[in-house]
């Protein structure tokens, strides 16, 4: 395969709907000439009316220039055949989701264009290899997979299929950046980065609740205030509406050959079936009034403190946090080897069931609720309790009464091994070291596409890092050890990383020295 050089300024858009809109917008505000085509001539001229209000509404709000946006519009025309696209540099298709049709318009556009034109596929879940296997030169066909809305997610990801020229990547990753947006490399595997990360918050949040561990409100809660996600995975769902995210979640866990880290849920499947796909219908997880999410109001916490506390001594950075809001709230604390009889008994497991965190100290599981403490307990904005089949009213009454008790809101939740926060949170990170580990992506690159791409407050790694990667480490061999589960099996990138203490974001040591001394060179 020989590379080639490279030059961009004009670029064929093949598909005008939302996606194939937006990389117009931010394409020809980056002065680029940008000709549009669709199959049906009149969603070309909406397409363009589109911009031409996008640009003056832009305009209107003091964001662009009136002169800047006049000349990007004028760069927009539109392509009456697939041979009006004959002089591009680039022409990124934007159109439906199956192989067999882009795979025809790549072989029609190798007809049209010339040699030194790359073909981009914007496509969220099908192989790169694939669909340039039906191109005479696959070496220039590359994916180039945006966000929707482009102008707003201003993450790119540029994929390398297996005959793609590394020299048209490298020129796309330099046009990313010219259009304001940042780029991120990937090979081709299915999900690439973001959709390929993304599978550790839905597919674990939807097996909490498939479990009957908590509503899919107590789960959002729980991630959004405790865990600090911007959005829990329910109304993340109903943000990108089912009828887009399950056949991803069943693309995904079907092109990975059944990997159980990806098991799809048919909690979507029924409700995909039955037509409550998100905000676009008014009703999903959520049920929306004008555009308003409606959420049930928590009942107040109970009241009536314990007596006294006894806090199991397992996990000692864990008490200690345990201890001081006993201390605040002013509750007696048992200090004994063994609970009194009357003693509330509060244990922290990670990764455990509650029912197991008992058995394992031989505990009165009818007194017995666990508190998780992956995340900050004193300085909290949600905590999370877990009791066991066991447990009584009394003592759980009692427990929400305590951990309420400097007003900070509590969730209570039935038996799971890793909480809801725990073993959601583990699963993002050890997804996001499993994709290091193959080389999809580098360390930096699967931060940058998670924060930008799905908003998380970091990266899965930056994640496992702040947390503790021994920890994390802790959590899903629990988890594993209680489930038998092999959703939860460590990545060796994770576990080998835990055990010598490094970072989840660097790459082998000996690989770093030879790429400095490469670049040196």
């Amino acid at each position: 395969m020989t590379s080639r050089n490279y030059s961009i300024e004009t670029i064929g858009i093949v598909g005008t709907g939302a996606m194939g809109r937006g990389i117009a917008q931010i394409a020809a505000l980056a002065g680029l000439t940008v000709r549009l085509y669709d199959t049906n001539p009149a969603a070309v001229g909406a397409a363009r009316d589109y911009l031409a209000d996008t640009f003056a509404k832009l305009t209107a709000k003091g964001k662009l220039e009136q002169s800047r946006s006049l000349a990007a519009l004028a760069l927009v025309s539109g392509a009456q055949a697939v041979g009006d696209l004959a002089d591009c540099d680039l022409v990124i298709e934007a159109i439906v989701e199956k192989l067999d049709v882009k795979r025809a318009l790549f072989r029609e556009l190798e007809t049209v264009v010339s040699g030194r034109c790359i073909l981009a596929s914007n496509t969220s879940s099908l192989s790169i290899t694939a669909i340039a296997a039906g191109c005479t030169d696959p070496s220039r066909v590359v994916g180039y997979h945006f966000f929707n809305p482009v102008p707003l997610m201003k993450v790119v990801e540029v994929i390398d299929g297996l005959r793609s020229d590394p020299a048209a990547g490298d020129a796309l990753m330099e046009l990313a950046r010219r259009m304001g947006h940042t780029p991120v490399r990937a090979k081709d595997m299915p999900g690439f980065i973001v959709n390929h990360a993304g599978r550790g918050m839905n597919t674990e949040g939807l097996r909490v609740a498939g479990e009957g561990v908590a509503s899919f409100v107590e789960i959002d809660r729980i991630m959004r205030e405790q865990a600090g996600f911007r959005l829990g995975p329910f109304e993340l769902l109903d943000l990108t509406a089912l009828d887009v995210s399950h056949p991803v979640m069943e693309s995904i866990y079907h092109q990975f050959y059944e990997e159980p880290r990806f098991t799809p849920s048919p909690i979507t499947g029924t409700r995909l079936a039955g037509g409550l796909l998100g905000r676009k219908t008014d009703e999903g997880f959520y049920r929306y009034d004008d555009g308003k999410q409606q959420v049930p109001e928590e009942a107040p916490a109970p009241t009536g403190l314990p007596k006294r506390v006894w806090v199991s001594k397992r996990y000692p950075e864990a008490r200690e946090a345990v201890l001081q809001l006993v201390a605040k709230a002013g509750v007696a604390l048992d200090e004994d080897d063994t609970p009194a009889a009357d003693s509330l008994i509060i244990v922290t497991p990670f990764g455990h069931d509650t029912t197991t965190a008992a058995v394992d100290e031989a505990l009165d599981a009818r007194r017995v609720v666990a508190v998780d403490a992956l995340f900050p307990l004193v300085a909290a904005k949600r905590r999370t309790l877990m009791t066991t089949p066991a447990t009584t009213r009394a003592a759980r009454d009692s427990a929400h009464a305590l951990f309420a008790a400097d007003g900070v809101p509590v969730t209570v939740i039935r038996d799971s091994t890793g909480f809801v926060a725990q073993r959601v949170v583990a699963t993002i990170v050890n997804i996001g070291c499993e994709i290091a580990q193959k080389q999809i992506a580098t360390p930096e690159d699967i931060d940058l596409a998670v924060t930008l791409g799905l908003g998380y407050p970091r990266g899965p790694l930056a994640l496992g890092d702040a947390l503790g990667a021994k920890t994390l480490l802790t959590i899903l061999r629990n988890m594993f050890s209680v489930l038998g589960d092999p959703r939860y099996r460590p990545s060796p990138w994770l576990a080998r990383r835990a055990q010598l203490g490094l970072s989840l974001t660097q790459g082998d040591v000996a690989d770093a020295v030879d790429a400095q001394t490469e670049r040196q060179s």
